[in-house]
């Protein structure tokens, strides 16, 4: 159990949804619009974790030192995407490895903007950090 899982069994939180259960919700649709980047820091672990927790409090995590999942819903913010997105994020020693896997090119390019947008206010002593995304 993670530790995220642990606290919210004790505050009597609905879990929230593992990666797991994520990935079929994504790749049923017709179409996936994927795109990865791999950020040079060695505080990807830290980042990781710190973006984690901040979007715990509106959306659906799930992480650890090394490896986090975000669930963005396709109605997020107003917007209407053919479906939820998912971000992935893998803290390796020397980089932070960041794929997004959205429904719709819009909401890709959003969700770029927003990863970068936030783990630069966190990198704030290294900002800002290089992305080099590929759309896959």
């Amino acid at each position: 159990m993670t530790r995220l899982a642990a606290i919210r069994r004790r505050l009597g939180m609905a879990p929230a949804v593992a990666p797991i259960e994520l990935y079929p919700r994504i790749r049923n649709l017709t179409e996936v619009f994927p795109s990865h980047a791999a950020v040079p820091t060695a505080s990807g672990n830290r980042y990781l974790q710190q973006l984690c927790k901040h979007w715990a409090h509106d959306l659906a995590v799930e992480f650890t030192p090394d490896h986090g999942t975000v669930v963005f819903p396709k109605d997020a913010r107003g917007a209407d995407h053919p479906g939820d997105a998912l971000v992935t994020l893998d803290a390796r020693a020397d980089a932070l490895d960041v794929r997004i896997d959205a429904t719709s090119p819009a909401q890709r390019d959003g969700l770029k903007v927003a990863v970068a947008r936030h783990l630069d206010r966190f990198a704030f002593r290294e900002a800002p950090l290089t992305f080099e995304w590929h759309d896959l």
